[in-house]
């Protein structure tokens, strides 16, 4: 029996571990892209991550209209309050992305006068796509990526010998993930799409689910790409 997995969230046996496993060469392209490992050892060009900020906050505002689909969608009146929790705690986010834009040299207006890239488009479409056509569970197979995949992303570069946060550039981005309120929060979505699995028939489903899984990691995989080719 393989040895656990440190840097995976979810439970051993649940959906999220075994969605993960199904898509492993994809989830580790998404977590550690050579935008993270460059992220991690801190060579990141200033300019790809700038262009990765803008999209970020960008794609944010569609995540929060996601999150607020989640509403909709939910199975129960806890699971909606907790949603439209979410969706405020999101809004929220924005501006505080705005700020830490700031910290890269990143005016309000510089950010919100760029319009979005096909990368945000196409990934942020296919969410509110995959939630308008599906159930609860589909919409949060195709949120959690994202959520739970910047927790790991974090794990890795924590882990990752060549990372030295005294003096990388990028210190505050990679420790805002690091922290035990993100981690707790991405073991949450992880933890919830278990309970889903089990709710909602994610044995029966498996298949389709594992590809959309698979799907959203690639999505991810572009978005950090796209600074990759801004630099």
């Amino acid at each position: 029996m393989p040895a656990a997995d440190p840097l995976a969230f979810g439970a051993e046996g649940g959906l999220f571990r075994r969605l993960r496993d199904a898509a492993a060469a994809d989830w580790t392209g998404y977590t550690w892209h050579p935008f993270v490992q460059r992220l991690s050892d801190g060579t990141l060009p200033l300019k790809a991550f700038q262009h990765y900020l803008i999209q970020d906050y960008l794609f944010l505002i569609h995540f929060a209209r996601a999150k607020a689909l989640a509403v909709v969608k939910g199975e129960s009146l806890e699971a909606m309050r907790s949603k439209a929790a979410g969706v405020l705690a999101i809004l929220d986010e924005t501006k505080l992305h705005l700020r830490f834009c700031a910290e890269w040299g990143l005016s309000e207006s510089e950010v919100t006068r760029v319009p979005e890239t096909a990368e945000t488009v196409s990934y942020t479409r296919w969410v509110m796509d995959r939630g308008l056509a599906g159930d609860i569970l589909d919409l949060e197979i195709a949120l959690a990526p994202c959520t739970v995949g910047y927790g790991e992303v974090a794990r890795r570069i924590m882990a990752d010998p060549a990372c030295d946060l005294g003096s990388n550039p990028y210190r505050s981005w990679i420790e805002a993930y690091a922290a035990d309120d993100y981690q707790a929060l991405a073991q949450s979505a992880a933890a919830r799409i278990d309970f889903l699995g089990v709710t909602h028939g994610g044995d029966a489903r498996f298949t389709r689910l594992s590809a959309d899984f698979a799907e959203a990691a690639r999505l991810e995989q572009r978005f950090w790409q796209q600074g990759l080719a801004a630099a």
